[in-house]
Protein backbone atom coordinates (compact mmCIF):
# COMPACT_ATOMS: atom_id res chain seq x y z
CA UNK A 1 0.00 0.00 0.00
CA UNK A 2 2.83 2.44 0.87
CA UNK A 3 4.17 1.82 -2.74
CA UNK A 4 0.97 2.73 -4.53
CA UNK A 5 1.10 5.90 -2.65
CA UNK A 6 4.68 6.46 -3.56
CA UNK A 7 3.85 5.95 -7.03
CA UNK A 8 0.92 8.46 -6.55
CA UNK A 9 3.17 10.58 -5.41
CA UNK A 10 5.75 10.41 -7.80
CA UNK A 11 2.83 11.24 -10.73
CA UNK A 12 2.54 14.09 -8.90
CA UNK A 13 5.57 15.52 -9.00
CA UNK A 14 6.45 14.43 -12.58
CA UNK A 15 2.48 16.38 -13.19
CA UNK A 16 4.14 19.29 -11.94
CA UNK A 17 6.73 19.40 -14.28
CA UNK A 18 4.23 20.09 -17.09
CA UNK A 19 3.49 24.57 -17.37
CA UNK A 20 -0.46 23.74 -17.80
CA UNK A 21 -0.69 21.73 -14.80
CA UNK A 22 1.46 24.47 -12.88
CA UNK A 23 -0.79 27.35 -14.53
CA UNK A 24 -4.05 25.36 -13.54
CA UNK A 25 -2.62 25.13 -9.60
CA UNK A 26 -1.77 28.72 -9.52
CA UNK A 27 -5.50 29.57 -10.54
CA UNK A 28 -6.78 26.91 -7.93
CA UNK A 29 -4.72 28.65 -5.26
CA UNK A 30 -6.07 32.25 -6.62
CA UNK A 31 -9.68 31.05 -6.49
CA UNK A 32 -9.09 29.26 -2.69
CA UNK A 33 -7.62 32.52 -1.74
CA UNK A 34 -10.64 34.57 -3.15
CA UNK A 35 -13.10 32.52 -1.72
CA UNK A 36 -11.45 32.98 2.00
CA UNK A 37 -11.39 36.27 0.99
CA UNK A 38 -15.22 36.21 0.23
CA UNK A 39 -16.15 33.40 2.92
CA UNK A 40 -17.79 30.88 0.57
CA UNK A 41 -20.76 28.71 2.27
CA UNK A 42 -19.75 25.06 2.99
CA UNK A 43 -22.10 24.38 -0.44
CA UNK A 44 -20.28 26.60 -2.04
CA UNK A 45 -16.62 25.61 -0.99
CA UNK A 46 -17.63 21.71 -1.99
CA UNK A 47 -18.47 22.96 -5.00
CA UNK A 48 -15.22 25.18 -5.59
CA UNK A 49 -13.29 22.22 -4.71
CA UNK A 50 -14.61 19.96 -6.52
CA UNK A 51 -14.20 21.79 -9.69
CA UNK A 52 -10.27 22.88 -9.23
CA UNK A 53 -9.84 18.89 -8.24
CA UNK A 54 -11.85 18.10 -11.68
CA UNK A 55 -9.80 20.52 -13.66
CA UNK A 56 -6.75 19.10 -11.90
CA UNK A 57 -8.06 14.96 -12.65
CA UNK A 58 -8.65 15.82 -15.96
CA UNK A 59 -5.18 17.92 -16.69
CA UNK A 60 -3.69 14.55 -15.37
CA UNK A 61 -5.13 12.00 -17.89
CA UNK A 62 -4.19 14.40 -20.42
CA UNK A 63 -0.80 14.51 -18.97
CA UNK A 64 -0.69 10.81 -19.48
CA UNK A 65 -2.39 10.14 -22.50
CA UNK A 66 0.03 12.49 -24.75
CA UNK A 67 3.19 10.87 -22.69
CA UNK A 68 1.91 7.79 -23.66
CA UNK A 69 1.01 8.66 -27.45
CA UNK A 70 4.61 9.95 -27.55
CA UNK A 71 5.92 6.69 -26.20
CA UNK A 72 3.42 4.77 -28.60
CA UNK A 73 4.41 7.01 -31.69
CA UNK A 74 7.46 9.19 -31.24
CA UNK A 75 6.92 10.34 -34.98
CA UNK A 76 4.41 12.77 -35.58
CA UNK A 77 0.79 10.28 -36.50
CA UNK A 78 -2.37 12.04 -37.47
CA UNK A 79 -4.33 10.00 -35.76
CA UNK A 80 -2.04 10.25 -32.45
CA UNK A 81 -2.25 14.02 -33.21
CA UNK A 82 -6.19 13.42 -33.11
CA UNK A 83 -6.15 11.91 -30.10
CA UNK A 84 -3.81 14.05 -28.16
CA UNK A 85 -6.25 16.77 -29.22
CA UNK A 86 -9.25 15.59 -28.01
CA UNK A 87 -7.21 14.86 -24.52
CA UNK A 88 -6.32 18.92 -24.38
CA UNK A 89 -9.67 19.39 -25.51
CA UNK A 90 -11.55 17.63 -22.35
CA UNK A 91 -8.88 20.15 -20.48
CA UNK A 92 -10.18 23.02 -22.36
CA UNK A 93 -14.03 21.62 -21.53
CA UNK A 94 -13.62 21.19 -18.10
CA UNK A 95 -11.66 24.66 -17.64
CA UNK A 96 -14.80 26.51 -19.59
CA UNK A 97 -17.11 24.76 -16.78
CA UNK A 98 -15.38 25.63 -13.76
CA UNK A 99 -15.16 29.00 -15.30
CA UNK A 100 -18.52 29.34 -15.41
CA UNK A 101 -19.13 27.84 -11.84
CA UNK A 102 -16.92 30.24 -10.77
CA UNK A 103 -18.10 33.20 -11.92
CA UNK A 104 -22.09 31.68 -10.86
CA UNK A 105 -20.26 31.47 -7.39
CA UNK A 106 -18.09 34.64 -6.99
CA UNK A 107 -20.13 36.95 -9.36
CA UNK A 108 -22.79 37.82 -6.88
CA UNK A 109 -20.52 38.08 -4.21
CA UNK A 110 -17.97 40.52 -6.30
CA UNK A 111 -20.77 42.78 -7.08
CA UNK A 112 -22.59 43.25 -3.41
Amino acid sequence: MLRSFRHAFAGLRFLMEENNARFHVFVGVIVLLTGFYLKLSAIEWTIIITQIGLVLVVETLNTAIEKLCDFVSPEYHQLIGKVKDLAAAAVLIMSIVAVIVGIIIFLPKILV
